[in-house]
């Protein structure tokens, strides 16, 4: 297995298994938080997907996004099934891109997000996008348990 198929499989796991947290909250705890100051359930799904998108544009533009618009901006999170079909497209087409590069631009090609504090490899990147939306699972798991909402087995 090429190192680019690899990484392709670990972003699609990921994905699998936010998708089943995701569908187990119901959309009536969507706007659920902890706080005043955090994000509630449906935000952090749409911020999982719409960040994913941004890194797709850093990849493909060698760096930070000035310009970026973020997809649906503005339209409210409805329900989990309309995220994930929003989501969809854009994550093949993710997928498509990362199964195009060479295992070589992994390790070689540097995506300069200095203005954030980093620059790093393309396969640093990918790793680093994919641990981010497991970070976020693993939120949506501990504010589904602070809310006493049953949560999914993903350990499969």
């Amino acid at each position: 297995m090429r190192a680019t198929e690899l990484a392709a499989l670990n972003l699609t796991e990921v994905r699998r298994r936010s998708g089943l947290v995701w569908r187990s909250i119901p959309d009536s705890w969507l706007s659920w938080k902890p706080d005043d100051a955090a994000m509630s359930m449906g935000e952090v799904i749409r911020h999982v997907w719409t960040s994913q998108v941004y890194y797709h544009e850093a990849l493909k533009c060698g760096g930070s996004v000035p310009d970026y618009r973020e997809p649906h901006e503005g339209h409210p999170v409805r329900g989990v099934e309309e995220e994930l079909s929003l989501s969809q497209r854009y994550f093949e087409r993710f997928l498509d891109y990362v199964g195009g590069l060479s295992d070589d631009e992994l390790a070689t090609r540097m995506i300069d997000r200095s203005n954030v504090g980093y620059i790093r490899s393309v396969g640093d990147m990918l790793a680093r996008i994919a641990y981010h939306e497991s970070v976020h699972t693993g939120q949506l798991l501990q504010y589904m348990r602070m809310a006493g909402v049953e949560r999914p087995q993903i350990w499969d």
